[in-house]
Protein backbone atom coordinates (compact mmCIF):
# COMPACT_ATOMS: atom_id res chain seq x y z
CA UNK A 1 0.00 0.00 0.00
CA UNK A 2 2.90 2.73 1.06
CA UNK A 3 4.18 1.70 -2.56
CA UNK A 4 1.23 3.16 -4.18
CA UNK A 5 1.22 6.37 -2.50
CA UNK A 6 4.61 6.82 -3.10
CA UNK A 7 3.84 6.45 -6.99
CA UNK A 8 1.01 9.04 -6.70
CA UNK A 9 3.42 11.36 -4.75
CA UNK A 10 5.96 11.15 -7.89
CA UNK A 11 3.58 11.54 -10.67
CA UNK A 12 2.40 14.96 -9.19
CA UNK A 13 6.20 16.28 -9.00
CA UNK A 14 7.10 15.24 -12.26
CA UNK A 15 3.36 16.78 -13.48
CA UNK A 16 4.44 19.83 -11.64
CA UNK A 17 8.15 19.78 -12.84
CA UNK A 18 6.89 19.44 -16.55
CA UNK A 19 4.63 22.46 -15.40
CA UNK A 20 7.35 24.70 -14.89
CA UNK A 21 9.47 23.69 -17.98
CA UNK A 22 6.43 24.54 -20.26
CA UNK A 23 6.07 27.94 -18.68
CA UNK A 24 10.01 28.89 -18.75
CA UNK A 25 9.62 27.48 -22.43
CA UNK A 26 6.84 30.13 -23.17
CA UNK A 27 8.45 32.73 -21.06
CA UNK A 28 11.57 32.66 -23.25
CA UNK A 29 9.68 32.60 -26.59
CA UNK A 30 7.87 35.86 -25.21
CA UNK A 31 11.05 37.61 -24.25
CA UNK A 32 12.57 36.71 -28.11
CA UNK A 33 9.48 37.92 -29.66
CA UNK A 34 9.59 40.80 -27.94
CA UNK A 35 13.05 41.26 -28.73
CA UNK A 36 12.46 40.74 -32.94
CA UNK A 37 9.83 42.87 -32.46
CA UNK A 38 11.79 45.58 -31.33
CA UNK A 39 14.46 44.84 -33.72
CA UNK A 40 12.55 47.09 -36.77
CA UNK A 41 12.27 50.08 -34.07
CA UNK A 42 14.26 52.99 -35.13
CA UNK A 43 15.15 54.22 -32.06
CA UNK A 44 14.27 53.66 -28.20
CA UNK A 45 13.83 56.83 -26.62
CA UNK A 46 14.86 55.38 -23.26
CA UNK A 47 17.85 53.43 -25.08
CA UNK A 48 20.33 56.31 -25.35
CA UNK A 49 23.02 55.44 -23.33
CA UNK A 50 25.49 55.11 -26.55
CA UNK A 51 24.97 59.24 -27.05
CA UNK A 52 25.39 59.81 -23.63
CA UNK A 53 28.44 57.89 -23.12
CA UNK A 54 29.76 58.89 -25.99
CA UNK A 55 29.56 63.42 -24.77
CA UNK A 56 30.88 62.38 -21.30
CA UNK A 57 34.13 60.54 -23.26
CA UNK A 58 34.62 63.03 -25.68
CA UNK A 59 34.12 65.77 -22.37
CA UNK A 60 36.26 64.44 -20.02
CA UNK A 61 39.04 62.99 -22.32
CA UNK A 62 41.25 65.57 -22.84
CA UNK A 63 41.85 66.75 -19.34
CA UNK A 64 42.26 63.05 -17.85
CA UNK A 65 44.97 62.01 -20.60
CA UNK A 66 46.29 65.43 -19.82
CA UNK A 67 46.09 64.85 -16.28
CA UNK A 68 47.97 61.12 -16.71
CA UNK A 69 50.59 62.61 -19.29
CA UNK A 70 51.89 65.76 -16.74
CA UNK A 71 52.36 63.08 -13.95
CA UNK A 72 54.35 61.07 -15.89
CA UNK A 73 56.37 63.61 -17.42
CA UNK A 74 57.09 64.39 -14.07
CA UNK A 75 58.32 61.44 -13.12
CA UNK A 76 60.85 61.72 -16.16
CA UNK A 77 59.12 59.79 -19.00
CA UNK A 78 59.68 61.12 -23.03
CA UNK A 79 56.15 63.22 -23.33
CA UNK A 80 54.91 60.85 -26.19
CA UNK A 81 55.42 57.56 -24.63
CA UNK A 82 54.00 58.97 -21.38
CA UNK A 83 51.11 60.53 -23.48
CA UNK A 84 51.01 56.96 -25.27
CA UNK A 85 50.69 55.21 -21.88
CA UNK A 86 47.98 57.81 -19.97
CA UNK A 87 45.93 56.76 -23.68
CA UNK A 88 45.96 52.86 -22.95
CA UNK A 89 45.36 53.63 -19.21
CA UNK A 90 42.39 55.80 -20.04
CA UNK A 91 41.60 53.13 -22.34
CA UNK A 92 41.08 50.75 -19.99
CA UNK A 93 39.59 52.53 -17.24
CA UNK A 94 36.95 53.58 -20.07
CA UNK A 95 36.29 49.76 -20.89
CA UNK A 96 35.78 48.60 -17.23
CA UNK A 97 33.58 51.07 -16.91
CA UNK A 98 31.72 51.07 -20.01
CA UNK A 99 31.15 46.96 -19.10
CA UNK A 100 29.35 48.33 -15.88
CA UNK A 101 27.12 50.79 -17.80
CA UNK A 102 26.26 48.34 -20.02
CA UNK A 103 27.91 49.55 -23.36
CA UNK A 104 31.53 49.08 -24.61
CA UNK A 105 33.88 51.98 -25.18
CA UNK A 106 36.89 51.10 -27.51
CA UNK A 107 39.67 53.51 -28.65
CA UNK A 108 40.92 52.67 -32.15
CA UNK A 109 43.84 53.67 -33.96
CA UNK A 110 45.24 56.29 -31.63
CA UNK A 111 48.20 58.31 -32.93
CA UNK A 112 50.32 60.52 -31.03
CA UNK A 113 51.84 63.58 -32.25
CA UNK A 114 54.17 66.36 -31.16
CA UNK A 115 53.18 69.93 -32.76
CA UNK A 116 55.96 72.25 -30.68
CA UNK A 117 57.76 71.73 -27.42
CA UNK A 118 54.72 71.98 -25.07
CA UNK A 119 51.69 70.90 -27.35
CA UNK A 120 50.82 66.80 -28.46
CA UNK A 121 48.11 65.97 -30.55
CA UNK A 122 45.71 63.07 -29.97
CA UNK A 123 43.69 61.06 -32.58
CA UNK A 124 41.67 58.21 -32.47
CA UNK A 125 38.54 56.57 -33.75
CA UNK A 126 35.82 56.35 -30.69
CA UNK A 127 33.93 53.36 -31.06
CA UNK A 128 30.83 52.97 -28.47
CA UNK A 129 27.95 49.85 -28.66
CA UNK A 130 25.52 48.77 -26.63
CA UNK A 131 23.24 45.89 -27.53
CA UNK A 132 21.33 48.00 -29.70
CA UNK A 133 23.22 50.52 -31.30
CA UNK A 134 26.95 51.79 -32.53
CA UNK A 135 28.50 55.06 -32.43
CA UNK A 136 31.70 56.02 -33.93
CA UNK A 137 33.69 59.06 -34.03
CA UNK A 138 36.71 60.68 -35.26
CA UNK A 139 38.19 62.69 -32.04
CA UNK A 140 41.05 64.98 -32.02
CA UNK A 141 42.64 67.09 -29.43
CA UNK A 142 45.42 68.36 -27.84
CA UNK A 143 46.97 68.62 -24.44
CA UNK A 144 50.08 70.73 -23.03
CA UNK A 145 53.00 68.12 -21.37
Amino acid sequence: MREGHTTKDDRAQMLLATGVVLLLSLLSMAVFSVKVAGLTSAHEPNSDSVIETTKEVIDILPSLTENRTQVWVASGMERVEATELAMSSVHDDLLHHGEIRGVEVKMLDITVNELDSTTLEISLELGITDDSSTLQTQLTFNIQA
